[in-house]
C-alpha cells in the first residue's frame, strides 16, 4: 500500500482534490490529497458516526482525533458553533487541508495542531473519532489512553470501528480500562461506541 496517512510528513507527490460531505444538517466540500486518509472520498466510517451520534455539546471544548483533512471536526464546528473545536494529527499536509477547509467553510471556532501543540491541561467535553486502528493494537490503545483521560467529568467520547478491525474487543477493552463503553449504533459493519469519562478512583 506504500506509505500511511499517519506519516508525519507524506512524501507522496501532492495531488489536490475536493471531496463533498453532505449530511441532513449541512453540506461541506473538502479539499483533499494524496498522503492523507481517505483522500478520494470521506471515509465509510466517518460517514456513520456523523449519521448516527447525538448531537455534540453547545459549549465547551470538543475533540477530533486523528481529524485528518477535518470532515469530522467541521461538523463538530458546525452543530456547535458556540464550543472550541480542536483537531489533532500527527500528518502535517491532512493539518494544513483542515485549516485550509475551515476556512473556505467559514467556520471560525475550531483549530488544528499537533498533539503536543495543545494546551495539556485543556478537557474536552467530547471527543469524536474514526481512530487510526492501522497503527496496530498497542499504538491505539496508548493513543487511546493519552486522550480518553481528558474527558471532562461526564464527558463522552464516540469512536466509530470496522467490525472486522476489533470493535467487539476494543469495547471490552475499554470497560477494562475503567472507562464504560457501549455501542449506540451499528451499520455497514461498522460500530459506534460510546465511552464515559473514567471512573473515579480507577487506574490503569
Amino acid at each position: 500500500m506504500g506509505e500511511h496517512y499517519f506519516a508525519e510528513r507524506p512524501g507522496a507527490a501532492s495531488r489536490r482534490r475536493t471531496v463533498d460531505l453532505v449530511l441532513p444538517d449541512l453540506h461541506l466540500r473538502l479539499d483533499t490529497d494524496s498522503g492523507v486518509f481517505s483522500p478520494d472520498r470521506v471515509d465509510a466510517g466517518t460517514r456513520v458516526l456523523l449519521e448516527t451520534v447525538p448531537p455534540p455539546p453547545q459549549t465547551g471544548d470538543l475533540l477530533d482525533l486523528g481529524c485528518g483533512y477535518g470532515p469530522i471536526a467541521l461538523t463538530l464546528a458546525s452543530r456547535s458553533p458556540q464550543a472550541s473545536v480542536w483537531g489533532v494529527d500527527v500528518n502535517h499536509r491532512a493539518l494544513e487541508l483542515a485549516g485550509f477547509n475551515a476556512k473556505i467553510a467559514g467556520l471560525d471556532n475550531v483549530r488544528f495542531k499537533l498533539a503536543d501543540e495543545l494546551d495539556p491541561g485543556l478537557r474536552f467535553a467530547a471527543i469524536w473519532s474514526n481512530p487510526p486502528i492501522r497503527i496496530g493494537k498497542a499504538a491505539l490503545h496508548d493513543l487511546l489512553l493519552a486522550w480518553l483521560p481528558r474527558l471532562s467529568p461526564g464527558g463522552l467520547a464516540h469512536l466509530v470501528v470496522q467490525k472486522h478491525l476489533g470493535s467487539d474487543s476494543l469495547q471490552r477493552w475499554l470497560n477494562d480500562q475503567g472507562f464504560p463503553t457501549e455501542r449506540i449504533a451499528s451499520r455497514s459493519a461498522y460500530r459506534v461506541l460510546r465511552v464515559t469519562s473514567r471512573t473515579e478512583g480507577h487506574t490503569r
